[in-house]
Formats: C-alpha cells, structure tokens, sequence
C-alpha cells in the first residue's frame, strides 16, 4: 500500500515456516484487508504482546533476498523516498512460486577493483565488457538504453555466458522469468538501471556503461540512480565496479578514481570529423540556415544518405519580438515569453493563456523570429531543399517516415536508428547548441557531450562518411574541444572545478521539494539552518525550491524530517540531485 511505509509485527504460522524468509512477498491482514508487504526481517522481538499478533495469510511468492533488502533500506534513505517505492523496483511484477535455491553459489573470492574508463563513442564497447565479466560468479551490466543490448547480448552469448535480460520496458512475464533464474547466480544479468536490483547471490561485478546517462536516473521520486546504487552494492559484498564514460563525470571519478583511457590516437579516431560553425561570423538576419549548414545538408542528400538537424525546441517559434516595436512577446496574465502554435495565434506554455498574434505594447500584427521551435525550421529546411522530402520528428511521434531530412528535438536521435537502412546516415547537425552549452542545469555541460556522443556512435569513426556540425557561438567551449581532439580531460577538470565552487555534487548535495503551497512550506520550516534553501518559487503545479547542503548525509538526514512534515500538509515531491537544475 503505497501510503502505508511503516513496518508492522506478525506471526509465522508453522505450515509456512519454511518458505517465509527475509524478502518473501506474503500477504497480511491489515485493517480489515489483505494487503501485500515484503518481510523485511525475521526473529524479531514484537513491540507489542505476541497474544496480540495476528498470523501471515498466505506466502505470495519470492522477492529481494536480504543483501538487496538492504540496500534498499539504505536508498530511501539516501534519496528521500519510501522503502517500499525501492522495494517494487527491486521486486519481481509476477509472482515466482519456486523456491530460493537449496545451496545458492556464494560469491567467490576475489581482489575488489574499482575502475573508471574514458571510452569514445564509436569504439566497439563489446570487449571491454567480454575483458571483465566475472569468471565464477555473477555480472551485473547496465546500460542506459535497453534498446540497443541485442548486439551485446549476442557477443555474450557466443563467449558462453549465460545472459539474461532485464529491462523495464520488457512484459511482465519476461522480467519475471529472468528476475527468477538470477537467483541461482553464475550468469550475466544485462538490462537498464532496473538490472542493478537483480537478486544474484554470487555478485562479483558491476560495469555500469555510459554512467552520467540521465536513463540511469529514476524519473519519479525517489530519483535513485543506477551509479550510485551500485557503487553501494559492491561496497556491501566486496565486489568490483566499473564505470564507463566517454567523459567521466565527477560523481565516477569521487567513486572509483582517475579515468583510465586508451591512446590519443584511438581517441580521436573514435569520433567523426566535427565542423564547428561560428554563427558571429554569420551574416546577420540569417539565422540557424547558415551557409556551412547548407553545403552539409546537399553533399549528404546529393550522396543519397540521410541527413539529421537537431534543435531541443518543438513549436514553430519559442522566442518572438514585435516587428514594429521589438518588444518581447510576452504573456499579459504572467509575463513568461509565449510561443508560436501551428494554427498562428500565441501560447504560453507556463500558464496556458492564448491570445491571437498581436503585439500588447503596440498592436502591430507582424512578429520576428528569434528562436526557430522544429516546426518552422522544417519549413524553412524544405523551402532550402525542394527537392528533398523534409520530415519533423519528437517525443510524440509514432512513426518516423523515411524520408532524406529529418528535424526534430533530440529524440530523433534515439528514432532514427529504427529505420530501415537503405540510406546510410551521413549527418548530425545541431542547429542551435548554445542553447545545451549555456544552459542554466548544473549539468549542462555533461548533457551536450552526452548529445555529441550520441551522434558520434550513428555517424561512426573519423575514417568513415559521417559528419558531426555544430552551429554556435562558443566555438572553443571544452564540450566541443573533446569531440574535436577526443581528449576527456580538459572538459573533466573543467567541471569538477565548477561543482567544487559551487558545491554542486559530489562535492555536496541538492534536492528540489515541489508541489502544493503548504506542503512545501511546512517542509522547508523544518530544515535545519545547515540546509541553504533557495525559494520557493512559483511553479505550474504550485511551488517549488531548492535545498542545498554540504554532504548527502546531512541532506539525506534532513529530509527524512522534512519529507515527513511536508508530506502530512499536502502533495508533496522530493528529488534528490534532480539532473534538470
């Protein structure tokens, strides 16, 4: 019961004395129903008279084994959560009648080693995985997009491991089935984030691929993350860690060490050739269709390939100003810029208020464009290439048409790989980065390479036809200078200086509280004087702030107060190092 997050006492009848054990979901009266729990520990003394107990209803099935019971005590603590929301992910979504193993396999012993490895794009990540799985116990793999695993799982397999799949976005039946063989260990358990709760009994490693991905992230709360909860595992039961990169981010490094990396030569090779256009050398009124832009787009649909434009805006137009007047077009009920919708009139996106395309300050009817949304840059595109089949591609769309230009946000990044190949990818255009460069996230800069890293694995090596284009205005900002020379390192020590400043993680701990007025209010009361809290602030679902402090213990500790009191006004929302700050 998702409202109920407390342990109770209960009996153990005789008859199931020898299936109930610490982790077996059963089902308990409670209140005048049977509910679902976890038994989360046994042999206990009861708080209360045994007379008054009252007897387990039925043993449901397996769940979490103790170790992983655990940790999951440990991560709502550590993220400001409920027990029971890490439980569930923990847990199988079927129940699994067959018994634990009589014997399970221990983990053997070994020499614990963590590791961090500085990996470009487009080198083959299949042997580095094959070089470190465990050769008697068990292997946990995690990677961001449970998409692209069939090419691993099938190397794998051929080196004769025993591979099992988990990922989230699988059927029930298969993740139950797979949930359930990992418990009898000596496997290889690939999958998303979700695979780092597998119940292996033999753990002996944990390779965690692309580990600053925002995939590896739990979106709703507790907003656990897949890095560090494996970083925790291993500490509990002696096993090795290894985080991979293409840059290493500074939570890997305070975790497992100096990245190690391969040679300057397979570094650079490993990314395609960068053309970085300045747009102040641009003529002004031009816009995002510069001429550099404009040469890549015809070689690649001259060539008979497929071209790729990237803008993170949907819409036709997300900044305007009046053609007259040049004042910003604005909301007359909240004052945030409005945008321009497809039928022409004008929308804010923070409170919903439309009006027709009309100036406040002086009525003009005609407006300037000052940042292109994807629906008008595929106008625009079309009328640059008329004789090319333009396409606009988001989050929303269901199918991707195969045509030879496709524009859209970033998730046409993750869609295009799905269509047929019959025009080989031949180039990834960021249209507007400085909108990923300069953003105001903490984490900007590693969500632009995290971007460039992911066009560089679709278009391929240096020595292949691929070309990568960034348009910008911060042509020697460090994320492009590694796409460029393939060296991590400056843009690393460039952002552990900049989140040691600012106590941003790992250097210190941040977590957004959001939601109704007064729950977040009374949370906020509660914090000790230790927590810099910035806000609240009005927000579209009520308020919201952001409470800072030195250490995640103290945080940690914190909100366990806070959460509770905030909890008990109203709808309340924690998320510890929310990756959109």
């Amino acid at each position: 019961m998702p409202a109920v997050d407390r342990a109770f006492d209960y009996l153990v009848p005789d008859a199931m004395a020898d299936e109930v054990r610490v982790g077996t979901i059963v089902r308990v009266p409670l209140h005048g129903r049977r509910v679902r729990g976890w038994v989360v520990a046994d042999n206990v003394l009861p708080g209360t008279e045994p007379s008054r107990l009252l007897a387990l209803s039925k043993v449901v099935g397996a769940g979490p084994p103790e170790p992983v019971i655990e940790l999951c005590r440990l991560a709502a603590w550590r993220w400001a959560g409920t027990e029971l929301a890490l439980l569930r992910a923990a847990s199988p979504p079927n129940a699994v009648r067959e018994p634990w193993p009589v014997d399970p396999p221990g983990a053997p012993p070994h020499r614990s080693v963590s590791e961090v490895l500085a990996w470009p794009p487009a080198m083959d990540r299949r042997d580095l995985v094959a070089d470190r799985i465990a050769p008697d116990g068990s292997t946990l793999v995690v990677v961001p997009d449970g998409a692209r695993l069939g090419a691993l799982v099938r190397h794998l397999e051929r080196a004769g491991h025993r591979v099992l799949l988990m990922r989230s976005d699988d059927p029930d039946a298969l993740r139950t089935r797979a949930w359930a063989a990992a418990r009898f260990g000596r496997c290889v358990v690939v999958g998303g984030r979700v695979a780092v709760w597998a119940p292996v009994p033999d753990l002996e490693r944990v390779i965690v691929l692309d580990e600053g991905d925002e995939a590896l992230q739990e979106e709703r709360s507790p907003t656990w993350h897949a890095r560090e909860v494996a970083a925790a595992r291993v500490a509990g039961v002696g096993a090795s860690l290894t985080l991979v990169g293409v840059v290493p981010t500074p939570e890997a490094v305070t975790i497992a060490g100096a990245p190690v990396r391969p040679s300057a030569a397979a570094e650079r090779e490993h990314w395609p050739v960068l053309e970085v256009v300045d747009l102040r050398e641009e003529p002004p009124g031009i816009g995002l269709l510069s001429e550099g832009l404009a040469r890549a787009l015809h070689r690649a649909v001259d060539a008979g390939g497929r071209a790729v434009c990237v803008v993170n805006r949907k819409g036709r137009a997300r900044l305007l100003t009046c053609h007259a007047c040049d004042e910003l077009a604005r909301c007359e009920r909240c004052g945030a810029a409005v945008v321009e919708t497809d039928d022409r009139s004008l929308l804010c996106a923070r409170c919903g208020t439309r009006r027709p395309l009309v100036c406040l300050r002086c009525h003009g009817g005609r407006m300037r464009v000052r940042r292109l949304g994807v629906a008008r840059l595929r106008d625009d595109l079309a009328a640059l290439l008329p004789r090319a089949e333009v396409a606009e591609v988001d989050a929303t769309t269901e199918e991707i048409p195969d045509v030879p230009v496709l524009v859209g946000t970033e998730a046409v990044l993750h869609r295009v790989r799905r269509l047929p190949r019959a025009r080989a990818l031949l180039f990834v255009g960021f249209l507007d980065f400085d909108q990923e460069l300069a953003a105001h996230r903490y984490r900007a800069s590693q969500q632009a390479v995290a971007l460039l890293a992911r066009a560089a694995r679709l278009l391929g090596a240096r020595g292949g036809d691929g070309r990568l284009l960034v348009q910008t205005r911060l042509p020697d900002h460090e994320v492009l200078a590694v796409a460029r020379t393939g060296n991590p390192v400056p843009l690393l020590d460039a952002e552990t200086a900049r989140r040691r400043e600012l106590g941003y993680p790992p250097f210190g701990a941040v977590a957004e509280l959001s939601g109704a007025p007064e729950a977040v209010r009374a949370a906020l009361d509660v914090l000790p004087p230790e927590v810099v809290v910035l806000g609240p602030t009005e927000a579209p679902t009520g308020l919201r702030a952001l409470a800072q402090a030195a250490t995640v213990e103290l945080l940690a500790d914190a909100l366990a107060e806070a959460g509770p009191m905030g909890r008990a006004e109203g709808r309340l929302r924690v998320a510890v190092d929310p990756p959109r700050v």
